[in-house]
């Protein structure tokens, strides 16, 4: 870490840049709640990490240990999501919230891999990862929130720890079956077949697989009422 991730002046200056050089210049657009925004343009030198349905976000290479998550103009969640981030406080499975300002908020940047990106790769998620994002779970709902859109994107090891890096919808109050239906997998077909090996898994395949499961959860849904 080229300086210390919480000395005030460290902060404040990714603060200036991030006014003076990536909102006066980003372009970005949400066109549909369901779909990832579009982000058309991003100024040098700054490096987009990635986009999510309201937000994306952003790091800069003086600065790389912290990253700017920018939502997207008419889209809301900024406000619960400050609050949830809060309402975590400082544990070692969530990045570390610093600062927020009008449509952007600033958190530690996570330096790991993804579980998607893993099964894409055949890199073994090991049972103490599963572990830790388990206990992670616990712990939010235990602090009153409700662990929500907990999925392989949204997960992350880090340091040969679990961790989770999106918890912008843990105040959203329906159950969410992701994370269970993603440990049925794990157990039930990761294990056996694919993480002796370490398979790599193409990314149009697990997209089918993705695509198959949202028709299977809406019929199940359907058929309940």
């Amino acid at each position: 870490m080229k300086e210390n991730l919480f000395y005030k002046d460290y902060v404040e200056k990714f603060i200036r840049i991030i006014d003076d050089e990536l909102i006066l210049n980003l372009h970005l657009k949400s066109i549909d709640p369901s779909d990832p925004i579009k982000v058309e343009f991003v100024p040098n030198p700054w490096i987009l990490l990635g986009c999510g349905n309201y937000a994306a976000v952003f790091t800069h290479p003086d600065s790389d240990d912290l990253v700017v998550k920018v939502y997207a103009p008419g889209r809301g969640g900024l406000k619960e999501e400050i609050e949830v981030y809060k309402t975590i406080g400082d544990h070692p499975s969530y990045s570390k919230f610093l600062y927020s300002k009008n449509n952007y908020l600033i958190l530690e940047n996570l330096k790991g891999i993804t579980f998607y990106d893993c099964l894409i790769k055949g890199i073994k998620i090991h049972k103490h990862i599963i572990k830790d994002i388990d206990d992670a779970l616990e712990y939010a709902r235990k602090k009153g929130l409700n662990p929500h859109d907990v999925h392989a994107k949204n997960l992350m090891i880090v340091n040969n720890r679990g961790v989770v890096a999106d918890i912008s919808d843990f105040k959203h109050k329906e159950h969410c079956y992701l994370w269970d239906d993603f440990k049925k997998a794990y157990y039930k077909l990761y294990i056996p077949l694919v993480y002796k090996f370490s398979i790599p898994i193409p990314d149009f395949l697990l997209n089918i697989i993705r695509k198959i499961y949202k028709k299977y959860k809406k019929l199940a849904n359907t058929l309940k009422k």
